[in-house]
C-alpha cells in the first residue's frame, strides 16, 4: 500500500497488517504496533495517543531497544522521505548548527555509557536544552535512565500517534 489513507477513520478501517505498518512510524516496536492496532477502532485522536503512550510504557526492554534502533541521534538530520524521517526532522528543528558537534560528542559518551541511542522528546526544545538534558542524564544509573527513556519514547509516540490520526505525512 504505497500511499495509505489519511486520518483516523481511514486508520481504523485498515486491515491489521497495514495498521501495524502505519504505527511503526510512531514507534518502531512490532509489539507496540500489534498492541495498538489490535485495540482499534479509536473514537478520537486523544484516545489513540493515550493508547499509544500506555503501550510504550508497557513494553519489555528488548521491545524498547527495537524502537530505539529506528531513532536518529539527536543533532543528526535523518535522510529519506519516509514519514518517520520527516517527523524526526521537524521534531529536531530546534538544534542549532553550532551545537551539532557538542551533541555528537555527547551522543558518543551516552552510547558508550548505556549502549543505546540518547532519546529525548525534542519537540519544542532548543539544541542547548537537548544538550543540557543529555549531559544531565549521563549521571543516571541504568534503572533511572531506562525509566527516562521509556517516558521520552512514550511522549514522542503520543505526539506521532496524534499526527497519524490527523493524516500528517
Amino acid at each position: 500500500m504505497p500511499n495509505p489513507p489519511a486520518g483516523l477513520a481511514a486508520f481504523n478501517a485498515l486491515d491489521p497488517q497495514d495498521a501495524e505498518k502505519e504505527l511503526l512510524a510512531c514507534c518502531a516496536s512490532r509489539a507496540f504496533a500489534r498492541e495498538v492496532a489490535a485495540r482499534r477502532p479509536y473514537p478520537d485522536r486523544d484516545r489513540l495517543a493515550d493508547a499509544a503512550g500506555r503501550a510504550v510504557l508497557a513494553l519489555d526492554w528488548p521491545d524498547v531497544l527495537e524502537a530505539l534502533g529506528a531513532h536518529p541521534r539527536i543533532g543528526e538530520r535523518p535522510a529519506g522521505d519516509s514519514r518517520e524521517a520527516a517527523w524526526s526532522r521537524r521534531e529536531q528543528a530546534g538544534v542549532e548548527d553550532g551545537l551539532r558537534a557538542a551533541l555528537a560528542e555527547g551522543n558518543r559518551a551516552y552510547e558508550e555509557r548505556f549502549g543505546y541511542v540518547y532519546l529525548v522528546c525534542a519537540t519544542g526544545l532548543t539544541g542547548a536544552e537537548m544538550l543540557r538534558l543529555l549531559r544531565e542524564r549521563l549521571g543516571h544509573d541504568e534503572e533511572t535512565e531506562r525509566r527516562t527513556v521509556r517516558e521520552e519514547l512514550a511522549k514522542i509516540t503520543r505526539l506521532r500517534a496524534g499526527k497519524l490520526a490527523e493524516g500528517d505525512r
